[in-house]
């Protein structure tokens, strides 16, 4: 099977030199995401079943094959997603799962985070974390891919509002972070949302970009995301 990890662990994991930030930022870990594709769902079914987890099944009935919960009797739960994240915004996953190993590719770790609209800290501490550690460029090996996230910027007006409002959140929140990083941490992580910035500006947009940006605020760009409930 392909299974990658994505969320805080992952976060961590791809970032060996500056993990350190997460403790550093009081960042705390509450469960495993995964990502497959979803003709995979039966077997990771069953192994998750050989493990001693056990199905959410209401997750089950409200996402389809879009989405797996299993929890542990030990009180560890597991996220599975299939294809795709779908939160405020869709990303897509599935044709993008080879790129890389053991996580998501960093350019859809970056979105994780960046399309959520009602960000929290723990979002914006990763995302420090993921710049600080990467480069940024047109690749994926060990490069945030900055021309992927700008094209899918390009194409979808709700996605671009989010992910470069929560840009603007992510440098105020590293404004009040200042006095527990490094200065040159903080110069690099500023420097870095510029060049991200600068990628998403100059990407040509799309027509329907275009149409709904016309629109704008006076209709919801995104979809409200529930928590779903811990066991």
């Amino acid at each position: 099977m392909t299974v990658r990890l994505l969320g805080a662990l992952a976060f961590y994991h791809h970032c060996p030199r500056y993990n350190y930030l997460q403790d550093t930022l009081k960042r705390v870990f509450t469960d495993i995401d995964l990502a497959a594709r979803s003709e995979e769902g039966e077997r990771i079914r069953e192994v998750f079943k050989a493990l001693g987890y056990q199905e959410d099944m209401e997750v089950r009935v409200l996402y389809g094959t879009g989405r797996l919960v299993f929890n542990h009797p030990n009180g560890l739960h597991c996220d599975v997603f299939l294809d795709c994240l779908d939160f405020c915004h869709v990303i897509p996953l599935r044709d993008r799962l080879d790129v890389d190993f053991p996580t998501i590719p960093l350019a859809e770790l970056f979105m994780e985070k960046m399309q959520i609209v009602k960000l929290n800290e723990k979002d914006i501490i990763d995302t420090i974390m993921i710049i600080r550690e990467h480069g940024i460029g047109e690749e994926d090996t060990e490069i945030i891919n900055a021309k992927l996230i700008a094209r899918r910027c390009a194409q979808d007006w709700g996605l671009w509002k989010t992910i470069t409002m929560n840009l603007d959140k992510v440098s105020q929140k590293l404004e009040q972070y200042r006095a527990q990083l490094r200065e040159e941490d903080y110069e690099d992580v500023t420097q870095k949302i510029a060049a991200i910035r600068r990628y998403i500006e100059k990407e040509p947009k799309s027509l329907a970009w275009k149409m709904r940006s016309k629109i704008g605020e006076r209709v919801k760009w995104y979809k409200e995301v529930d928590e779903l409930p811990q066991a």
